[in-house]
C-alpha cells in the first residue's frame, strides 16, 4: 500500500522506506496530531523509549519518564505531478518561514525524496521539523479574552506566571498577528490557523506555528477559496487571526481593516460556514480541524 495513503504509520513503515539509512539509529513513533495532508512522526531516542518502557526508581518511586522527540518527521500525502509542484509547496514553507522566522513557527527542513514502490520511483516531500513544548493556542474558544495565565500555569506545572510574563505572552501573539498581515499584503499566502493544534504557547511565552502543511493563496475576490479537501482554509485562517488579535487587545476591535472587512462579511461569513458543515460532514472521521467552533464568538 502506498504510504501516503495508510491512515497511520508505525516504526516498521518508516524504517522501511527505501531512503530511511541507518534504520536503527532511531525510533519513529506517531504524533497524536495526526494530520490529514501529512503523517506526523516523534523521531526518538530508543534508549529513551527503552526507559519509558522500564522505567527508573527515584525516592522510592518507580517512574516512566515520557521520550521526548529529537525531531518530527513529516511525510506529506500529497501526490505531485511534477518535480516544480513539489519546489512550489517547498517555496511556500520557505515564505512562512521568512516571515514568521524562528522565534515564530517551528523551524523545519524541507527536502525530497525518491519513493520507491512497484518497481517505480516518486517524488516525496518530506520535512524535519524542530519539536516544540507548549500548550494549545486555541483561538475558538469560546471566552471572551485568551487564558493566557492558565495556559503559562499549566506549562509551568501549577505555578503562576508574573505579570510580566502574561504581557510578554499577549505582546507576542499581537507581533505574531502583524507578521501574518504582512505575509498576507507582501506574500499574497496565509498558512492554516484554523486547525485546533496548530498554535502553541511555549512555557516562555513565545508563540509559536507548528503547522505549515496548508499555506493558501490570499486573494480577495467574492468566491471562497477552498483548499484540495473541500475546506475553506483561508477565510477560516482570517476568521482565527481576528480572534487572535481581538481577544489579545482586550477590547472591542474594529473589522474595518480591509483585510477583515473583506473575510468577516456577514455574507461571506454565512456562506463559509456552510462550506464548513459540508466538509465536516465529508471528513468527520479523519478531521484535523476543530468541528465544534462556535462562529457566535464574532
Amino acid at each position: 500500500m502506498d504510504i501516503r495513503e495508510k491512515p497511520s504509520l508505525t516504526h516498521e513503515d518508516v524504517v522501511s522506506l527505501n531512503f530511511i539509512r541507518s534504520p536503527g539509529r532511531y525510533f519513529f513513533r506517531r504524533h497524536y496530531r495526526m494530520g490529514l495532508r501529512s503523517h506526523i512522526m516523534e523521531v526518538l531516542d530508543p534508549a529513551e523509549v527503552d526507559l519509558e518502557k522500564r522505567g527508573l526508581i527515584k525516592d522510592g518511586i518507580r517512574r516512566f519518564p515520557r521520550a521526548r522527540p529529537k525531531r518530527m518527521l513529516r511525510i506529506f500525502r500529497t501526490k505531485f505531478a511534477s518535480l516544480k509542484d513539489a519546489e512550489q509547496e517547498i517555496e511556500r514553507v520557505k515564505m512562512v518561514q521568512h516571515y514568521l522566522s524562528p522565534e515564530f513557527v517551528a523551524r523545519s527542513e524541507e527536502f525530497l525524496v525518491d519513493y520507491r514502490k512497484d518497481n517505480a520511483s516518486e517524488i516525496l516531500l518530506c520535512g524535519l521539523q524542530a519539536f516544540v513544548e507548549g500548550e494549545i493556542l486555541d483561538p475558538w474558544t469560546p471566552a471572551e479574552h485568551h487564558p493566557i495565565e492558565g495556559l503559562l500555569r499549566r506549562i509551568n506545572q501549577g505555578v503562576s506566571p508574573t505579570p510580566y510574563l502574561v504581557e510578554k505572552a499577549i505582546r507576542n501573539i499581537l507581533e505574531f498577528v502583524a507578521r501574518i498581515k504582512a505575509m498576507v499584503q507582501g506574500g499574497g499566502h496565509v498558512p492554516d490557523l484554523a486547525g485546533v493544534g496548530n498554535l502553541l504557547l511555549t512555557r516562555k511565552g513565545n508563540v509559536m506555528l507548528v503547522d505549515i502543511n496548508n499555506i493558501s493563496r490570499v486573494i480577495f475576490s467574492p468566491e471562497i477559496p477552498l483548499d484540495d479537501r473541500g475546506y475553506p482554509v483561508c477565510d477560516k485562517s482570517i476568521q482565527a487571526l481576528f480572534l487572535l488579535e481581538k481577544k489579545s487587545q482586550g477590547q472591542t476591535l474594529s473589522k474595518q481593516d480591509p483585510l477583515y472587512e473583506h473575510f468577516l462579511n456577514p455574507a461571506r461569513m454565512h456562506m463559509v460556514r456552510e462550506l464548513e458543515r459540508q466538509f465536516h460532514t465529508a471528513n468527520l472521521a479523519n478531521s484535523s480541524y476543530n468541528p465544534g467552533v462556535d462562529v457566535r464568538a464574532f
